[in-house]
């Protein structure tokens, strides 16, 4: 009889299977979403006043020149530019870029020319397997 009269205390404890899910179903659309908002082209802006950049090692850079007119050239390490046809940039670049995969790659793009253009050959040296493209400007300073 002592069983019966013993009244049972109501537990005070908060359910937390509910938030767990809830966690779990965000951290995943986190993990999804995130890569997706990284798109685009790595490119270092040029800043006014900007000290020179550096050189790496002993490496002289790769520079891709393109002129108003519209003629592309190329300065692979010391020798002299040369001039070249915008669907052999890639070819080159790879070449140098196997020998010796450290080799910056620079853009010195005239004033004058389309904005797409350049885009253009940035994409284009983004697959050759460039990581990372820097532009060249002139400082403001006389």
């Amino acid at each position: 009889m002592s069983r019966r009269t013993k009244r049972r205390k109501p537990m005070a404890e908060i359910n937390v299977v509910p938030y767990i899910d809830v966690t779990l179903v965000l951290l995943i659309i986190f993990m999804i979403t995130t890569p997706m908002l990284q798109t685009g082209v790595q490119v270092d802006l040029p800043k006014a006043n900007s000290a020179p950049v550096e050189q790496k090692e002993d490496t002289p850079p790769i520079v891709v020149s393109i002129k108003a007119q519209g003629e592309y050239y190329i300065k692979a390490g010391s020798e002299d530019d040369e001039r070249i046809q915008p669907e052999e940039i890639n070819a080159r670049v790879v070449a140098v870029l196997s020998n010796k995969p450290a080799t910056p790659v620079l853009i010195n793009a005239d004033n004058n020319v389309a904005y797409g253009t350049v885009v253009t050959v940035m994409a284009a040296l983004k697959n050759a397997g460039v990581p990372n493209v820097g532009l060249m400007t002139k400082s403001d300073e006389k």
